[in-house]
């Protein structure tokens, strides 16, 4: 469409070149959560920044990048509200751009999953999940996607904090690197793809 036609044909709906969607990738800011189980989402956001040629800023309650995957356009957020707030991150960036709830996906850590494991799910509870359940709460529904990577549980009774916010071990660092590449392929699966053909995929890996 002619820029005649956008300022002047309004009563002609426009058609978007591309697709916009918002990545949600959760964690705590600071240097003191580099390389923590709760901040694998963040680990997955630079991943996927390094693999499309893209580099964040700090903008509104978020580190922003907007990336570019095969005519779509990836808005990337890591909230800067630490992780028990995500949901202030989250609704400003929908609303802001103007971007469906069906375009949304978090990437959050669960340690419900063995470590390593990949699970999307279209809807949910927050299961636990501080950074979950306060999406919910601001967007007033659990019919999000998220993108679920799994820390493990090996944690004694009442210890789970101190286990969510301590760094990988030097065991685990081998199969979390290439799981977070493996989030990386999902993530843009997700977006050409569609949800339902990206959990038939790799749900089952």
């Amino acid at each position: 469409m002619s820029l005649f036609e956008r300022l002047f044909c309004k009563s002609r709906p426009t058609i978007p070149d591309e697709m916009k969607f918002l990545i949600a990738c959760l964690g705590n800011i600071g240097a003191e959560y580099d390389e923590t189980r709760h901040n694998i989402g963040f680990k997955i956001a630079d991943r996927l920044a390094a693999d499309l040629g893209a580099s964040f800023t700090t903008s509104r309650l978020a580190q922003v990048s907007e990336m570019k995957y095969k005519g779509k356009t990836l808005l990337v957020i890591k909230p800067t509200t630490f992780m028990n707030l995500s949901g202030k991150a989250v609704q400003y960036w929908l609303r802001q751009e103007k971007i469906p709830l069906s375009n949304l996906l978090i990437v959050n850590d669960d340690i419900a999953l063995p470590l390593g494991v990949l699970r999307m799910k279209k809807q949910g509870a927050a299961g636990g999940h501080n950074g979950l359940t306060d999406i919910i709460e601001k967007l007033g529904t659990e019919a999000f996607c998220r993108l679920r990577f799994g820390i493990g549980n090996d944690f004694p009774r009442g210890r789970q904090v101190d286990f969510v916010l301590g760094k990988w071990k030097p065991s685990e660092t081998p199969i979390v690197d290439p799981r977070a590449d493996v989030a990386v392929e999902i993530i843009k699966s997700f977006v050409t793809q569609g949800a339902d053909r990206t959990m038939n995929q790799y749900n089952n890996q």
